[in-house]
């Protein structure tokens, strides 16, 4: 468990809900404090940038909170969520990707596709998310600050 890691903020449209409500049951094993934004229905239909808001809106006065975004293909709340200045999200398929995109490019957010992943594999993504340090050289510092 990262101890740098205030909060895991994770939310769902309708086709990510089985993922994310698996997600929460491994984080909370995993002793990180996880709060669930929704949505918990996976018959009503929800759009994924009402979801991407909700998850800007609960992070945007906690800068050491990541985030976790699921509907089913990880791109449209991935897209969402990047409209808003302090969300660097990236959609992520393998734990590499993850902890590659977290050194370079200081993400806040994993999107996930629940479609196209298989739940242990997101598993890993979203640990190799939230265990791996962002690289806080000046390049790279300046290079997030120019997507900020």
């Amino acid at each position: 468990m990262n101890k740098n890691v205030s909060r895991v903020y994770i939310a769902a449209d309708h086709r990510g809900v089985g993922l994310k409500l698996y997600l929460i049951e491994m984080l909370a094993a995993a002793g990180y404090n996880t709060v669930n934004l929704g949505v918990d229905d996976p018959n009503t239909s929800v759009d994924y940038p009402d979801i991407a808001a909700t998850l800007a809106d609960a992070m945007l006065d906690e800068p050491e909170s990541r985030g976790i975004i699921i509907c089913g293909t990880g791109a449209g709340v991935m897209i969402a969520a990047n409209r808003y200045k302090h969300i660097r999200a990236s959609r992520c398929n393998t734990p590499n990707q993850a902890r590659d995109d977290r050194f370079h490019d200081d993400t806040n957010v994993i999107a996930l596709a629940a479609d196209d992943i298989d739940i242990e594999v997101a598993f890993l993504c979203v640990q190799a998310f939230l265990e791996s340090p962002f690289d806080a050289s000046e390049r790279r510092i300046r290079r997030v600050q120019k997507i900020s």
